[in-house]
């Protein structure tokens, strides 16, 4: 079926071509003084920047979302404490199960805990099960507010048809850092017509990614969905890298050495890579566009590298958004809006190491202004919350849980975990091997598990595909249990293994027990 043609009129205005009449309330409530570069609006909390085309409703509603989800793993070790000063003995099951009821809102299986007069306390079981609950939990909340943001979904699709793109392919490093960067950093809206799949140092699967273009162009052909082939859009692929703007040369991306050049050459070698690949192999005018993009994980402010007309990218051909935000602060709703576009077609007539051959096709630059634009709130929310840059204890690595296989998409929140995409143990050895090193570090060195969720999904469409996705689940944490047996002897590795359906918002089906 064709989506193009029923197209939603009352979606909500993208950049500066909508429709929409600006708010005056907003326009005239902006204050006309001077802040500093952002982020330091140093004289937070006394005054406080607000950029004038910040979201603020969904600023709210995203920090309501972090603080609930973030709240149920942060209560986990508190509970631990409490629970080591309980008398090990009869009554010692009911004191727990009471005392997990009230603090955590659930209890443990019995056999976790009733040989606590032999053994002591299993504070490594608990932790896990604690965890996993806690996961589970956040993924439930994260699936019924992308069912509430199902007509946002559908907008937004139409909006990418409007700007000359049947789908998205997005490459973001795995470091938990940009987590939250579909949600938060970009504020695009969780859709099955756009593909999410993070690798260490943004080195995505060139195979794997040609094989998914042919996927997408092949429902285009035979069912129109979301267009038909005849129309003239193209697939998008998207890399994510990220940088350190306060620490680069520690906070840096460590797949990469926290050397932002080499990440910047890496996610850009792999771009044209990919587009070499469609042109080699179907020719005759099949191509990709390709779009580069680098966080900031101190701020959450994104910086775009602007293709020239011929789609090609340059280290140096970029919109600084941080440096966007403080140029814009005080400007009203519709002239910050007007600068956006601006700063695009002002890097694309950039000369010197920048230049290019002309400036990105209009419906390029049209998605490139919105994910600025979008990113702005994240400034804002970054700066209200954080005054302008995350505290110390956030700037490096504080995830939760080691995620392994596929990504549970339904939770996006930075540092929450730490993804390693594999099919197998063998194929992936050393971002898995990275994040154990990261989470020894984090958790056993203060005598805490390491969490590991095996998760995969299966194609419902497809005879036996469920099963054996539950089968290789069970394989690949088996084989993550054998490669560090020392861990797992002494009961640092916990585990917690599902699958699911491949479409967005489908329910996590546990495998095994924690």
């Amino acid at each position: 079926m064709n989506t193009r043609n029923r197209r939603n009129k009352q979606r909500a205005p993208f950049g500066v071509g909508s429709s929409v009449k600006p708010r005056l309330d907003l326009i005239e409530q902006v204050p006309n003084r001077a802040y500093d570069q952002h982020p330091a609006c140093s004289s937070l909390p006394e005054r406080t920047c607000q950029h004038p085309l910040t979201n603020l409703q969904a600023n709210d509603q995203l920090n309501r979302c972090e603080e609930s989800v973030k709240n149920r793993f942060d209560r986990v070790v508190p509970f631990l404490r409490a629970v080591a000063g309980i008398p090990l003995g009869t009554d010692y099951i009911t004191r727990v199960q009471e005392l997990a009821q009230s603090s955590l809102g659930h209890t443990f299986p019995e056999t976790m805990l009733k040989d606590n007069w032999i053994k002591g306390h299993n504070f490594h079981g608990m932790f896990g099960y604690s965890t996993f609950r806690a996961l589970n939990a956040s993924a439930e909340q994260f699936r019924k507010r992308w069912l509430d943001q199902a007509d946002e979904a559908s907008s937004f699709i139409e909006f990418l048809l409007d700007c000359g793109f049947h789908a998205i392919d997005i490459s973001p490093c795995s470091d938990g850092r940009i987590k939250g960067l579909l949600p938060f950093i970009l504020r695009l809206p969780l859709s099955d017509f756009i593909k999410r799949k993070a690798y260490a140092g943004a080195l995505f699967d060139v195979e794997e990614d040609l094989n998914h273009w042919k996927a997408v162009e092949l429902h285009r052909y035979r069912e129109g969905i979301p267009n038909t082939a005849d129309e003239p859009t193209r697939y998008l692929k998207i890399a994510v890298y990220h940088y350190s703007s306060s620490d680069p040369t520690h906070q840096g991306c460590a797949a990469h050495g926290s050397n932002d050049h080499a990440a910047v050459d890496a996610a850009m070698a792999r771009l044209i890579a990919l587009r070499q690949a469609v042109e080699n192999a179907f020719c005759c005018g099949a191509s990709v566009d390709i779009l580069l993009i680098g966080v900031d994980t101190d701020t959450d402010a994104i910086r775009v590298h602007i293709p020239d007309e011929n789609g090609d990218l340059n280290e140096h051909r970029f919109v600084d958004n941080a440096k966007l935000y403080a140029e814009t602060l005080n400007l009203s709703a519709d002239a910050a809006r007007i600068a956006v576009h601006g700063a695009i077609v002002k890097a694309n007539n950039s000369d010197g190491w920048a230049r290019g051959k002309g400036i990105a096709h209009e419906g390029m630059r049209r998605f490139i202004a919105t994910l600025l634009i979008n990113n702005l709130s994240q400034i804002d929310y970054v700066v209200h919350k954080y005054s302008g840059r995350y505290p110390a204890d956030q700037l490096g690595h504080a995830e939760r849980y080691i995620s392994v296989g596929e990504s549970i998409d339904e939770i996006q929140i930075r540092n929450m975990s730490y993804y390693a995409h594999l099919h197998t143990v063998e194929e992936n050895t050393n971002d898995l091997d990275v994040g154990i090193k990261i989470f020894r570090k984090l958790n056993v060195e203060r005598g805490l598990p390491i969490p590991i969720a095996v998760h995969f999904r299966y194609d419902d469409r497809v005879p036996g595909s469920r099963e054996r996705m539950k089968e290789r689940a069970i394989r690949v944490r088996n084989a993550i249990s054998a490669r560090h047996h020392e861990l797992n002897a002494a009961g640092f590795l916990q585990f917690h293994t599902s699958v699911q359906a491949r479409a967005i918002g489908s329910p996590i089906e546990e495998v095994a027990s924690a």
